[in-house]
């Protein structure tokens, strides 16, 4: 199992923290925010991780992490020249993937719970994440049948059929590379991680997992807010980094 953090994007949504670097980077209570996503894919017992990054923000990212050894694993560097799509980190991943299954996390994301058990298990088709939110028509949103197995995916839907969003973090075996490969860009231009996501549920393996713990994609100033006060509150002694 390889593992992906993708970190790439402007942020202009914190405007003006992110004027001079990256959000993946700014402090998330006493850590990088990038520290908490790492350390999920660290404690699923994922030793080579490839981090894609916006071009101007690369050697901040290196003076940070390094090589990874100082976290016991390797880490590889990608530049992602201009953000089109979720999807398109496994098209930017191709050769560090190789035949590999591969855990993508996104940077921005924190989640409670330890997903450790559902990585390690994993052994072929997809693996998402759901939670309930109050605002659905911003999410990737999976609809469930009577025995909750998804029968729907829809990206950002007018009016949801369900309020289980897809969160930030995907496990998929190594047939993504060319699933992305062949998506077609969506109305804003972008490779669409449902798409992805639509093709293994319609190959009927796709496996959903329910989150119970606090889950939060901080790309707004209230979201960091609430990310600081978790990360205080309940995320310190979950650290193996």
């Amino acid at each position: 199992m390889k593992g992906i953090i993708l970190s790439g994007g402007s942020a202009t949504r914190l405007r003006p923290c992110t004027k001079v670097t990256s959000k993946q980077l700014l402090p998330v209570y006493n850590r990088p925010m990038i520290y908490y996503p790492l350390n999920t894919l660290i404690k699923a017992g994922i030793k080579e991780i490839l981090i894609i990054v916006a071009p101007e923000r690369a050697g901040d990212y290196l003076n940070l992490l390094g090589s990874g050894k100082e976290f016991g694993v390797k880490f590889t560097y990608e530049v992602q020249d201009k953000p089109e799509g979720l999807a398109q980190a496994f098209i930017i991943g191709e050769t560090f993937i190789d035949n590999d299954s591969v855990c993508m996390i996104l940077g921005d994301n924190i989640f409670e719970d330890d997903l450790a058990g559902d990585v390690k298990s994993f052994t072929s088709g997809a693996k998402v994440f759901a939670k309930q939110v109050k605002d659905p028509e911003r999410f990737g949103i999976v609809e469930f049948d009577a025995d909750m197995k998804a029968i729907s995916i829809e990206e950002k839907p007018a009016q949801p059929k369900s309020n289980y969003c897809v969160t930030g973090m995907y496990v998929y075996d190594h047939r993504v590379v060319d699933v992305a490969k062949n998506l077609k860009p969506s109305a804003r231009g972008e490779l669409e991680i449902t798409d992805v996501n639509k093709w293994y549920l319609e190959q009927g393996e796709l496996e959903v997992a329910m989150i119970s713990g606090a889950w939060i994609d901080t790309g707004t100033f209230d979201s960091l807010l609430e990310a600081q006060n978790l990360a205080k509150e309940k995320l310190q002694d979950k650290f193996v980094i």
